[in-house]
């Protein structure tokens, strides 16, 4: 057996799915428009230069989700997933994880961005195995804003991918092949230790990195 990892946001979706949602909110009026925005921005920036402290970021956006019911949590997931995700969703991103799949290989998203947002994502895209960041919830099921372990972001989908296959009794090693599709510098700590690193539709960092280092380059949003 093969396994297939792939980082989600700009990988086998176009957008930040993370970034996408805080938008959503203000769109619909759920937070305050002009503090959130300035938050939501300034984070995603302190993405994009490599300084954001993860921890920081997850738990203003976990903070978020905590303050609505969880009805109206689901609702607004729903509306997002219908208004945001879906559309964006390109046929040569579905085709590259059906691929893996007809294969009989093990596939997981491996994303720095949190449960809430991301589990009808791999829904829809077809993918049984999630590893996001996590967040805590309350004996009644409700979130309480606060991440539970590490987030799941550069060095740390190691840790995260490591602990997911040790759940099945298995380690990186025992696959024959091990993919991981990244559009990010970000996630060189796991792409240098996979056997097969691909970059994806890769921003200027990792494209540079993985021509240096003779690694397969693909676009799956150029259609």
């Amino acid at each position: 057996m093969n396994l297939a990892l792939f980082d989600l946001d700009h990988t086998l979706l176009p957008i930040d799915s993370d970034y996408e949602w805080g938008q959503f909110l203000v769109r619909i009026g759920a937070v305050d428009a002009a503090e959130f925005a300035r938050r939501n921005d300034e984070f995603f920036a302190q993405y994009q230069a490599g300084t954001l402290d993860p921890v920081e970021y997850l738990e203003f956006s976990l903070g978020t989700l905590a303050s609505f019911p969880q009805d109206r949590l689901k609702a607004m997931q729903q509306q997002y997933m219908a208004e945001v995700v879906q559309p964006a969703i390109r046929p040569a991103a579905r085709a590259l994880l059906q691929k893996h799949i007809d294969a009989g290989d093990l596939v997981a998203i491996v994303t720095a961005t949190n449960h809430f947002v991301t589990a009808p994502i791999a829904k829809a895209l077809g993918v049984e195995h999630l590893i996001a960041a996590m967040p805590e919830v309350d004996a009644d099921g409700k979130l309480t804003g606060k991440l539970v372990g590490t987030p799941t972001q550069g060095a740390g989908k190691i840790t995260h991918t490591k602990a997911w296959l040790a759940k099945m009794d298995k380690t990186l090693e025992d696959f024959d092949t091990v993919h991981f599709y990244s559009d990010s510098h970000n996630d060189l700590p796991l792409m240098s230790i996979v056997s097969h690193p691909v970059a994806t539709n890769p921003n200027a960092a990792l494209k540079t990195h993985a021509t240096a280092q003779g690694w397969p380059l693909i676009d799956l949003f150029n259609d």
